[in-house]
């Protein structure tokens, strides 16, 4: 999800509402030329139409991408599905509004968290490096540089 703050505050976005149209709202949910687009088509056939089934998709899109991205639409309330039919809703802009309000609340109030705690099954250690470049030292001892280490370990000791 990419929303640029700066486009929707009060000044920018008086100009944005007089010609609202699906692509902006595309572009907020996906940063990519294409799955914007095809997010866009989705979206406008089902306001043209008032609602859309997967039989009603245009021929350039597929049919399986097409679910894809209709289920999302669903799944963030800009959509319903039932009856095998897709419809527009608004179970989107009051969670939304809510959500504002929650950051809001949460930067305002000064209490300490222990996030170990919200997240238990988190991962907290340090991942060990995967590959990239290695250090000379380490490069000269072998591939996994195993033994250059132990020996570094041992030096400081």
């Amino acid at each position: 999800m990419g929303i640029k703050y700066w486009e929707f505050e009060d000044a920018p976005l008086k100009e944005k509402l007089k010609d609202a149209n699906a692509g902006t709202i595309a572009r907020i949910f996906f940063d990519s030329e294409t799955e914007a687009y095809r997010f866009a088509v989705l979206l406008y056939q089902v306001k043209k139409n008032g609602h859309m089934t997967l039989k009603q998709v245009p021929a350039s899109i597929p049919i399986s991408t097409a679910k894809r991205y209709l289920d999302y639409a669903v799944q963030i309330g800009l959509l319903k599905h039932e009856d095998r039919e897709y419809e527009l809703t608004d179970r989107f802009t009051k969670p939304l509004r809510n959500i504002a309000t929650y950051i809001k609340e949460w930067m305002d109030t000064q209490r300490d968290e222990d996030l170990a705690i919200e997240f238990p099954g988190a991962r907290t250690e340090r991942q060990n490096k995967r590959g990239g470049r290695q250090h000379a030292d380490a490069a000269a001892s072998g591939p996994n540089g195993d033994e250059a280490l132990e020996e570094k370990a041992q030096d400081a000791d």
